[in-house]
């Protein structure tokens, strides 16, 4: 599947016979215990309107190869941007001498790729022309509706990537991949003090149905609300307190606090908060977790991964049990379990390591206005901006974008600069009621691993947790 097509964008400009490259790709890796070739061709274009012009846009294409060798716990890569067979032979010779082979690499098995996204290139579906009129038309629109904006920034970038993995067997596996995100960020001004809201939607699909003008017009008036929500903003509690998480994008705590977590490579080597604990009761009862990187049209979904490995559904923490981590195959190989499709990069210069998709919790049976009922004294809250988190022993903190104070079960005043702080593992252990009203993120997670980013998706229910740390700061 889509080989005839990547075969176009690899090889034909530049004339290389893609036999010819596979061959030497195999010959390379069949001394080896693992490795691949990895070839891309990635087009893509960003604008961005800010302050009433367009401020950036940028077109570029890039094309070239990774090729990465695996002896034991050893690897090797090299990169470079000629995909023809005398420029692997040479990245092979030079990979050979830091790296000695010990035996062939294993066959893989063939397979269909699944259709978890169209053929579609957002780059040429939608001319230069109306994207610039659509985010001048989400500037005019935002404007209109309230007169207290001060500034308004939206962006679109659009990107089809196009691969072919070639592993020790010589087998060819082939993607290609669409990209689609807009964002909208609103600074109002009232007296003297500003507040700023944001929102974003995306997917892996045509650029007309994500973007069309219900679509933008609703990520535009869900950034103005946030930001009137946010110019009301009063300061908030500081100390432990019950803490009620809202659906959907709030699943990046999940994502950051305990998903790295979970992915095998920090496992193996024993740096996780979660090693050694599978078939341990980690969370509270009502709590599982998964990552799929099989959902239709997601931002972290993918037919293969970078290593060429189908994508999976992959239960992660079952009822409250560890039951699995998400693993490449290097590390899979090394523990003696299987890859569960989660080998990415973040291009054709990056060696690829274990990394999420789409990461979330699933829904349980409680009404989400019962959960912040059950809360006398706490924060509701309902997304998050930046955070950090210490993979070893799980500690995090997250800053709150939009947060509530909640009393007596009732959810009332905006909080002005709340964060919450607490431990990955503890957190699961504190959950105390798991919502019925699963959603998915709007389709803009990026997460960064080792210097390298991916699109990732995250989700989860409305949570209510017994105790979290809260900080926050008084308004202006």
């Amino acid at each position: 599947m889509f080989l005839d097509e990547t075969d176009d964008l690899l090889f034909g400009r530049g004339g290389a016979d893609p036999a010819a490259v596979t061959r030497a790709a195999r010959d390379i890796l069949h001394g080896y215990d693992d490795g691949e070739l990895f070839m891309e061709h990635l087009r893509g274009e960003a604008l961005v309107w800010d302050d009433g012009r367009l401020r950036h846009a940028a077109f570029g294409t890039t094309r070239g190869f990774g090729l990465r060798v695996v002896s034991g716990e050893e690897s090797g890569f090299a990169h470079g941007n000629e995909i023809s067979e005398g420029a692997v032979r040479r990245a092979g010779g030079a990979l050979s001498a830091v790296v000695p082979g010990r035996r062939g690499g294993e066959a893989s098995a063939a397979l269909r790729n699944a259709a978890l996204y169209p053929d579609s290139d957002p780059t040429s579906e939608m001319s230069f022309r109306e994207k610039r009129e659509l985010v001048e038309a989400i500037d005019s629109y935002v404007r209109s509706r309230e007169p207290l904006v001060k500034q308004v920034t939206a962006s679109v970038s659009a990107e089809r990537q196009a691969i072919q993995v070639v592993r020790a067997d010589g087998e060819r596996r082939a993607d290609v991949r669409p990209l689609v995100r807009l964002s909208v960020s609103v600074v109002l001004e009232r007296g003297g003090r500003r507040e700023s809201g944001s929102y974003g939607l995306g997917g892996r699909g045509r650029i007309a149905e994500i973007l069309s003008p219900g679509a933008w017009r609703g990520a535009a008036d869900e950034a103005l609300r946030q930001a009137r929500v946010n110019l009301e903003s009063v300061a908030g509690p500081a100390g432990p307190c019950a803490v009620v998480l809202g659906g959907g994008w709030p699943g990046i705590l999940l994502h950051e606090a305990i998903g790295h977590g979970l992915e095998g490579d920090f496992n193996r080597k024993g740096l996780s908060a979660f090693a050694s604990l599978t078939g341990e009761r980690v969370a509270s009862r009502g709590v599982t977790i998964v990552d799929d990187g099989t959902l239709e049209g997601r931002r972290g979904s993918l037919s293969i991964d970078d290593e060429g490995t189908p994508s999976e559904r992959t239960v992660l923490v079952d009822d409250g049990v560890l039951v699995a981590y998400m693993q490449d195959r290097m590390n899979a190989r090394l523990v003696g379990a299987r890859s569960t499709g989660n080998g990415r990069r973040e291009s054709y210069a990056c060696a690829p390591m274990v990394r999420m998709t789409n990461t979330y919790m699933l829904a349980g049976d409680d009404d989400p206005a019962e959960l912040i009922a059950r809360v006398k004294d706490g924060v509701y809250a309902v997304s998050f901006g930046g955070g950090q988190v210490n993979i070893t022993n799980g500690d995090f903190t997250f800053n709150c974008v939009e947060a509530y104070r909640i009393r007596d079960g009732r959810v009332e005043e905006p909080l002005k600069g709340a964060s919450l702080t607490g431990n990955g593992p503890r957190a699961l252990t504190k959950v105390s009621g798991v919502g019925s009203d699963f959603a998915l993120d709007p389709g803009v997670g990026t997460c960064g691993k080792e210097g390298q980013s991916v699109p990732v998706g995250v989700g989860q229910p409305s949570l209510l947790l017994s105790e979290m740390t809260v900080g926050g700061q008084g308004a202006d």
